[in-house]
C-alpha cells in the first residue's frame, strides 16, 4: 500500500521525498488499516460469551434501546468520511446481549468501505440473526464529507436511514415507541 500512496502523491504533483511527506505513505497505510479494520472482524467473535438467556440469567421482556452510538465510516464512492450516531433497539425473546456488544457491531460494520443504507441494514440483520429478538430497529443519522467538502458542498446536510425488522416492522405501536425513545434521547 505504501508504494501506491507514494505513486498517488507523485500523480497529485507532490514530491514524496520532501521532508513533510517522507513518512506519509507509511502513516496513510497505518491509518487505512485502522479505518477499515472491520474487514478483519466477525460478529460471532464479537458476541462471544455475551448472549444471556432471558429465563435463566435475566428476567426481562421489554424493549432494550441503546442510543447515540458514535461511528465513523468511509464512503465507498469517494473514500471520504461519513460519521454520526446509531440508535439500536430490540425486543428480547429468549436472549439479551451485553450492551457493549451492540456498540462493537456498529464499530465492526462502520470500519469498512460503506454506504449508510447498507450499514443500517447490516447492523439490524446481524442483531436479528444472532440474538433472534422479536424485533429490531436501527436508525442511523450521519453527515457525509462527500456532500460537504466536494460536489454540492452542503455543510448542514445530514442523512437518516432506518431498518425495522420483526415486530418493529409489523407493529406501528412498537416502532413508534422505539422512535419516540430515540427522539427523547436526542432532545437532551
Amino acid at each position: 500500500m505504501k508504494d501506491l500512496i507514494r505513486e498517488m502523491l507523485v500523480k497529485l504533483g507532490e514530491d514524496p521525498d520532501r521532508e513533510g511527506l517522507r513518512e506519509t505513505p507509511r502513516r496513510v497505510e497505518q491509518a487505512w488499516k485502522f479505518l477499515t479494520r472491520g474487514y478483519t472482524q466477525n460478529a460471532d467473535e464479537l458476541l462471544n460469551n455475551a448472549l444471556f438467556d432471558v429465563q435463566d440469567d435475566v428476567q426481562y421482556d421489554e424493549m432494550v434501546v441503546v442510543t447515540n452510538i458514535d461511528f465513523f465510516s468511509m464512503c465507498e464512492h469517494h473514500m471520504l468520511p461519513f460519521f454520526g450516531k446509531v440508535h439500536v433497539g430490540y425486543l428480547p425473546d429468549k436472549k439479551v446481549v451485553g450492551i457493549s456488544k451492540i456498540a462493537r457491531l456498529v464499530e465492526m460494520y462502520s470500519r469498512r468501505l460503506q454506504v449508510q443504507e447498507r450499514l443500517t441494514a447490516q447492523i439490524a440483520k446481524t442483531i436479528k440473526a444472532k440474538i433472534n429478538p422479536l424485533g429490531v430497529g436501527v436508525v442511523v443519522e450521519a453527515r457525509h464529507m462527500c456532500m460537504m467538502m466536494r460536489g454540492v458542498e452542503k455543510q448542514n446536510s445530514s442523512m437518516t436511514t432506518s431498518s425495522m425488522l420483526g415486530s418493529f416492522r409489523r407493529s406501528a405501536e412498537t416502532r413508534a415507541e422505539f422512535l419516540d425513545l430515540v427522539a427523547k434521547r436526542n432532545q437532551k
